[in-house]
């Protein structure tokens, strides 16, 4: 144990006392800077209490789990405005309905701020709309590059390769224009 003065190592028993209003374990040497607190007074120990879970617990709203392939449309910020605007709703409202603040609302119309699913899943419920879509895959193109065995493939070479397709293609128009 330390002294809570000095800082030094507190060997034997600590004392209890009172410096400048504040109750402190110090040694034999800063001891005689505050004024002793008697045994019977000196404060018992807390223990500490273990938190039992609440039994209580308050219910929050049910999870909607949100797909991850799902993606946002291109004209989310059109679509949720002219939506709101045909329900002849505000902002205000609108915020009020799905609890957000109406300068994300705003934002979000314009095109300034994207909505996460969570949020877009909200707006699509508020305004009946569609704004997520099932996320479309792109189907990427590999090219197989003679190249011996030792050696790999870098990006170098694929852009290389690209320009001699593209310098082929070229060529062969350029041909049967004449």
């Amino acid at each position: 144990m330390r002294c809570e003065v000095c800082g030094r190592k507190i060997y034997g028993k600590p004392y209890r006392v009172i410096i400048e209003g504040a109750e402190l374990l110090v040694c034999s040497e800063c001891a005689k800077l505050g004024k002793l607190v008697p045994e019977s007074k000196t404060k018992k120990p807390m223990l500490t209490k273990r938190r039992l879970p609440l039994k209580t617990v308050k219910k929050s709203a049910p999870q909607t789990p949100v797909e991850t392939t799902l993606e946002l449309v291109e004209d989310y910020n059109v679509r949720i405005r002219e939506a709101r605007e045909k329900l002849g709703i505000t902002h205000e409202d609108l915020g009020k309905k799905i609890n957000e603040k109406t300068s994300v609302l705003k934002k979000i119309e314009t095109g300034k701020m994207v909505p996460d699913n969570k949020l877009a899943l909200k707006l699509e419920h508020a305004l009946k709309i569609k704004l997520l879509t099932p996320a479309s895959t792109e189907k990427i193109e590999i090219i197989n590059l003679p190249k011996p065995s030792n050696q790999k493939l870098t990006i170098g070479d694929l852009i290389e390769q690209k320009r001699k397709e593209t310098k082929k293609n070229n060529e062969g128009n350029n041909s049967s224009k004449a």
